[in-house]
């Protein structure tokens, strides 16, 4: 299948592919045999994508989702989408209303008027266009925007993706490197199912293939449910670090919040951003973030894409060793 997709030219446009969930899913889709178009603002951080595949099967375009032109010109000649594109914290025109609502509509629109059906738009575990948190609220309304335009679309719901380069475990075990604390928001209940970024990246690839169900929308967790004070101990066991894990409820989180958005908006930036803790985070944490019951009756999660989820506790431990006080020479193995 791989070498008759590469002889018929057959095309993926991926937009956000130089990202950390954009390595995985362009290397998955290079072993599928897809043509990958990789869409960014800034193609020159593409660029290490190459060697993930043959000689000429991965390059890359420039496309911005906030200048419609640039989104249709990355799809000319494409016959499958995937769109990546998102952030954790608004800065400047990076903001939420821009790439997951304005963002996603430009995708959608382009692609339907491309004529191509196979989409595939990734948005998270938790998305509501009634949630209170403006992150979830936008990623609702971004998967609204592409089913409207795009009603055969295939919506990918993450829970906490976890791998090398993740912005969750090693975020938490910097902070750990650092502090004699780490902070259990709302007392370290809510719950989590964090999933591989691997597992993530096949699901899409097979969505592309055909094998998910057009117009749904797919949960992805990992085989375990874990609350947040479970995590943050993890972190600490794997790192070799004792930490006091400190509750605090929601409004002293909200407080935090506020001072870390202040300070990082009067420094210009420059705030340490794994401190930076937004007061939209904190509505996101008091909301579970786990499959529902009702997509694991209808199978739209990996394992009804026949996927077998990866353990935290066979990936985590193998790139959080450099937190160790004696990185991987640790007398604490990696796993």
């Amino acid at each position: 299948m791989s070498d008759e997709l590469i002889k018929t030219g057959r095309i993926v446009t991926v937009f956000g592919g130089s990202g950390f969930v954009g390595r995985h899913v362009v290397r998955a889709l290079a072993r599928q045999g897809w043509r990958i178009r990789v869409a960014s603002r800034r193609p020159d951080l593409a660029y290490h994508l190459q060697p993930l595949g043959r000689v000429g099967q991965i390059h890359a375009v420039q496309a911005n989702l906030r200048y419609p032109e640039s989104v249709a010109s990355a799809l000319r000649g494409a016959e499958a989408v995937v769109n990546l594109v998102a952030v954790l914290s608004e800065h400047g025109a990076q903001n939420f209303g821009a790439l997951h609502v304005q963002g996603a509509r430009a995708v959608a629109q382009a692609a339907a008027a491309a004529d191509i059906s196979n989409v595939v738009h990734v948005s998270a575990l938790g998305a509501d266009a009634r949630s209170d948190s403006l992150y979830a609220r936008t990623k609702g309304e971004g998967e609204a925007e592409m089913l409207a335009a795009c009603p055969d679309a295939v919506i990918m719901r993450p829970s906490v993706i976890f791998g090398p380069e993740d912005a969750f475990f090693n975020r938490f075990a910097a902070l750990a490197r650092m502090s004699p604390a780490l902070p259990l928001f709302g007392g370290g209940e809510t719950k989590f199912q964090p999933v591989y970024v691997g597992d993530v990246a096949e699901a899409i690839a097979r969505a592309l293939a055909g094998r998910a169900q057009g117009g749904s929308a797919y949960e992805l967790g990992g085989p375990e449910v874990k609350t947040f004070r479970e995590l943050m101990q993890y972190v600490c066991d794997v790192t070799g670090r004792r930490r006091l894990l400190l509750p605090l409820p929601f409004a002293a989180g909200n407080a935090m919040a506020f001072g870390t958005e202040l300070a990082d908006k009067l420094s210009l930036g420059l705030f340490p951003k794994m401190l930076l803790t937004t007061r939209d985070q904190m509505k996101m944490l008091a909301v579970d973030n786990v499959v529902s019951a009702e997509a694991i009756a209808e199978q739209r999660t990996l394992e009804g894409l026949g996927i077998r989820p990866e353990a935290i506790e066979s990936i985590v431990p193998t790139y959080l060793a450099r937190f160790r006080k004696t990185g991987q020479f640790d007398a604490h193995k990696a796993a």
